[in-house]
């Protein structure tokens, strides 16, 4: 029979029919080429004999195969033979191998498996496609040409609040082994001898993990990138430079092998780009360049995203044409938070004369802590692989829920133009909870968008909910009806991952958002029935519309009540699911229904859809969207993470739904003496009254109230730039405490 070639962009077309094709379907990234002379499937050996140079015995790679559950046997009937191009043992195939950095090439027949790598990369990934394609229990009969379109590929963990634990760390690079993704750069912003205290060494607990992870990252084929943060207080002096060193010293000596350098998230005298350029210098020409076994250095300008470029100040320029082209130079995009494209990518290329670096921001979600984002990757372009020097995405706080997104951002920088996000996210979603994957796609199908938010960065969520909430609003009954099972779906779906045993950390993770949900659902519900009481089919006599009107005023309540709750992760603002399309639809249905009632029985319900006894407004763009949170007495306005650009005359606004009784207040902008700069004032008695803000030390960042705030009733908080111009300061903390 004629051989059939198989291309990657028309593999999936390829994999879609028989049971055969799915084995090669279950690798994930896609291979760039398969090749197949006809459908057959073999059983999956219980004993392998393996064939290997003595030298290649202990590497990596060949040791993954005992971390897939290969056993070994001398006279096994199914061989694998493995090595490197050049290797004694597979010599003969070495023809086969391409000449691509990470590549291999993979054959199965009915008598075994041969694997060779163009390096010891290749071969390792080779034998993760291999495991991967038998998890059901068959080969599939076919030979595998395979590399990755981008060099370097993973994640950095560089988001603002908790930390991943170790154990997390642990799970997320042996995920990314699996998946072919090489890259971890450890960044955490809460890390202090990553950043505020980047001269110190770690203590010997902290030195100790962070050993264990490069060692498992090894294992795993991922290069361990540790980074460091000095732009925050650096001193452009030898001592600095020479703490710099001896910090990376350090951590070498630890074993890490792959560094960076953050300069993001800063303001003043470290964001300079000639002093960048000739510190970065000096560490590639006397740290990298004598340490032969290191990789490429990385660093993160200040000016990472193309809003905050200056061009007619150069920063980006004079990185390009002074520090060394070995260096490579991260990126996020046209903003902050932002899909990349082939314009954006050409734009930043020619300013800093390299290929940048891409740092894509998500599925993170430190600036939407209320929401977790369990949605598809996409947006990026499929033609932009041969622009960029690495891709690295910045995950969620939340490790395992991360995967789902990470799950195709490794299909997506490995093969582009095979990339389909929908496709991998069902894999995706299969991939993180097995056992309740159907469960878990419901409820994900209400955790995609990221809601309002500063950057302005939205996601596809409730789309396929459009044509069946517009007949609901319009009034269409059977619509109503079928909303309400959709409703049903999502509390179901919640109440059995909450039921989950087998990935106990995932559920953790998702629990605050699995008990928001089945109020949202039970809401939803209670609001279709007011929809549907008039009709006699849906009229019992038990169920009346006040009944309802009540139960649905009820869990408004409890939705507040819960996103201000303990349930909530540390530093978690809230708690918010559903509210691109379903809630807000059912919001709109019960103002409908009350109003309907209203007309026809001379009531007077209240028809206000949401509880909130706190609003907050602000012509300081980046303020505009925080939310606003309770824990017993204290309210919170949620951090903001970049520095913020406070306008002269700017102001941010608190009004509360009635007078509330201050009992203190305090706030950090993260700047000392910073005060005199700022005006507080209460509305209070029917004018506002101004309350004198002080530090307690010079050194001291945080704000205080004078005395005179203390037991002052009021209904509104006013805090404004009066210094008569633009205040650079952050937006650390923001509290205050009633009666």
């Amino acid at each position: 029979m004629k051989k059939q070639f198989i291309g990657a962009s028309l593999l999936l077309a390829a994999l879609s029919g028989g049971q055969a094709a799915a084995q090669i379907h279950l690798v994930n990234p896609v291979p760039q080429q398969v090749e197949r002379p006809s459908v057959q499937l073999i059983d999956a050996p219980q004993a392998w004999t393996v064939k290997v140079d003595a030298a290649r015995s202990g590497s990596f790679a060949v040791k993954a195969l005992e971390a897939c559950g290969v056993k070994r046997a001398d006279k096994a009937a199914f061989t694998l033979t493995l090595g490197v191009k050049g290797d004694k043992c597979v010599k003969k195939y070495g023809k086969h191998v391409p000449a691509k950095s990470q590549g291999y090439w993979l054959q199965i027949t009915p008598q075994g498996a041969v694997i060779v790598g163009a390096d010891e990369a290749g071969l390792f990934y080779g034998v993760q496609t291999l495991m991967a394609s038998m998890a059901e229990g068959k080969l599939e009969v076919c030979t595998v040409s395979d590399w990755p379109d981008v060099a370097f590929r993973g994640t950095v963990e560089g988001f603002y609040g908790t930390p991943w634990s170790h154990k997390a760390r642990l799970s997320q690079i042996e995920f990314y082994g699996r998946n072919k993704m090489n890259v971890y750069i450890y960044g955490p912003k809460d890390d202090p001898y990553h950043r505020d205290h980047w001269r110190e060494a770690y203590p010997d607990a902290e030195a100790k993990r962070i050993q264990e992870l490069n060692e498992h990252a090894k294992l795993w084929g991922v290069n361990f990138y540790w980074a460091i943060h000095p732009g925050i207080d650096i001193k452009w002096t030898p001592e600095d430079r020479d703490a710099l060193m001896a910090k990376l010293e350090k951590m070498y000596n630890l074993g890490i092998r792959s560094f960076a350098v953050f300069f993001d998230d800063i303001w003043g005298e470290g964001t300079k780009a000639d002093k960048q350029a000739e510190l970065l210098n000096y560490v590639d020409d006397h740290f990298i360049a004598t340490h032969k076994d290191v990789s490429p250095l990385i660093m993160c300008p200040t000016e990472y995203n193309r809003a905050w470029a200056n061009d007619e100040k150069g920063y980006l320029r004079t990185l390009g044409t002074k520090m060394n082209k070995d260096v490579q130079i991260m990126w996020t995009g046209n903003t902050v938070v932002h899909c990349i494209d082939k314009e954006s990518m050409e734009w930043i290329n020619q300013r800093i004369d390299r290929k940048a670096y891409i740092w894509w921001n998500f599925p993170v979600s430190d600036f939407v802590r209320d929401h977790i984002l369990l949605g598809p990757a996409y947006g990026n372009g499929l033609d932009i692989a041969d622009d960029m020097s690495g891709f690295v995405s910045n995950p969620m706080e939340h490790a395992e829920a991360s995967k789902i997104s990470l799950y195709g951002i490794a299909d997506y920088c490995w093969n582009m133009r095979a990339y389909d996000e929908k496709r991998d996210w069902e894999k995706g979603l299969q991939a993180v909870l097995p056992a309740n994957k159907d469960a878990l796609r419901t409820f994900a199908l209400y955790n995609k968008d990221l809601g309002p938010n500063g950057h302005g960065f939205r996601r596809e969520e409730g789309d396929e909910l459009k044509p069946l909430t517009e007949k609901a609003l319009a009034g269409d009954v059977k619509a109503v009806a079928e909303l309400m099972q959709t409703c049903w779906a999502l509390k179901m779906s919640a109440d059995v991952l909450l039921g989950d045993k087998s990935n106990p950390e995932l559920i953790r993770e998702l629990r605050p958002w699995l008990l928001q949900a089945k109020n949202v659902a039970e809401y939803g519900n209670a609001v279709c029935l007011m929809n549907l009481i008039h009709r006699t089919d849906y009229a019992d006599g038990v169920i009346t519309f006040e009944g309802l009107y009540n139960q649905a005023r009820s869990l408004q309540e409890q939705m507040y009540e819960l996103e201000n709750s303990n349930v909530r992760h540390a530093l978690q603002p809230g708690i918010k699911v559903a509210t691109k399309v379903l809630l807000p639809t059912a919001n709109q249905l019960f103002t409908k229904a009350v109003d309907k009632y209203n007309a026809e029985k001379g009531t007077s319900l209240l028809n206000v859809a949401e509880y909130n006894p706190f609003k907050l407004t602000s012509d300081v763009t980046q303020l505009a969207l925080l939310p606003v949170t309770v824990r017993g007495n204290d309210v919170n306005v949620s951090p903001a993470l970049e520095v913020i650009n406070w306008q002269n005359g700017g102001s941010l606004l608190i009004e509360c739904d009635r007078d509330i009784t201050f009992a203190g207040m305090d706030f950090n902008l993260g700047v000392p003496g910073v005060a005199k700069h700022f005006k507080l004032e209460l509305y209070s008695g029917g004018q506002w009254k101004t309350v004198s803000l002080l530090h307690y030390s010079a050194e001291d960042p945080v704000i205080h109230t004078g005395n005179e705030l203390g037991g002052m009733s009021a209904s509104k908080l006013r805090l404004t730039n009066v210094s008569g111009g633009e205040q650079k300061v952050y937006f650390k903390h923001f509290k205050f405490v009633k009666q």
